[in-house]
Order: structure tokens, then sequence, then C-alpha cells
């Protein structure tokens, strides 16, 4: 519940949570950069939101204690958090990679009737954040330009 909570929320908190994913996972973006990628993301469905929560709950029921879920989810702000940052290393992890790049791939496909269109909003992420890279290197180089 916690970690859906994150996910739905209104646009701000939102970017909020994508600028915060990105700042912790590309360490060198600074959080300005974060929030105008963050901005950038198009929204998806929170049918797919559930699912990898789902994934998520399904493999820490599987894997951690009980007395120690009880502790994550016993509401505390610094357990929540620490349960947030678990399920970002989830959703880092190599199967989790994978699975989102399909899900994202069968949602591009379902929502046009181009097969050619399927992996769109997997491609524009990905050309985004490699765009994104390159401003942030070139930008301590002193050679940085601006996203369009």
């Amino acid at each position: 519940m916690v970690i859906l909570q994150r996910m739905d929320q209104d646009a701000a908190r939102r970017t909020e949570a994508l600028t915060e994913y990105l700042t912790i996972t590309m360490p060198n973006m600074d959080t300005s950069t974060a929030t105008s990628l963050s901005s950038l993301v198009p929204t998806i469905l929170p049918d797919l939101y559930a699912k990898w929560i789902t994934m998520f709950v399904e493999r820490l029921l599987e894997t951690v204690p009980k007395n120690q879920l009880e502790l994550l989810c016993d509401g505390n702000e610094e357990n929540a958090a620490t349960l947030i940052l678990i399920y970002i290393m989830f959703l880092e992890s190599e199967r989790m990679e994978k699975q989102i790049e399909d899900d994202l791939k069968s949602y591009g496909l379902e929502h046009s009737g181009d097969q050619d269109t399927g992996g769109i909003v997997a491609d524009y992420l990905r050309a985004k954040v490699a765009q994104l890279k390159e401003s942030v290197r070139g930008g301590k180089n002193g050679e940085g330009n601006s996203m369009q």
C-alpha cells in the first residue's frame, strides 16, 4: 500500500517520486536535471504499476522473514522509505528490467495498430536518459547542450 500510494499521486508527487528515482539511480545527475527529465516521462497505466508492485510483494513475501516484514510495514515513515528503496532496487534487478521492457513493449502494441511502434515508450525513455546523460557529462566539461 505504501508503494502504491507513492506511485499513485498527483502530477507533482509523481514528478517528485521520479526525480528521487533518477537521482538515486544516476548519482551524477543534479536534481534540476532529474526534475526536468521526470516531467518528460509519460504516464503509465496504474495497471502496470499494480502488476510490478504485486510482483515485488510476492518476492518480498518469499524472501523476507515475517517479523522483518511486520517491522517494514508498521507505518513508521523511516520504514516506509526503506520499503520504497527496496522496491526501487527490485525494479533495477535484471529480471525486472526485462519484465518492464516487455510490459512497456506490450503496452505500446496494445495502444497502437502498428507493430513498429511497440517499443516507443521504452525507446523514448532510453533516448531521453541517454541525451540527459550526455548533457550532464558535457555540462561538467563546459560543453553542455540544453535539452530540447
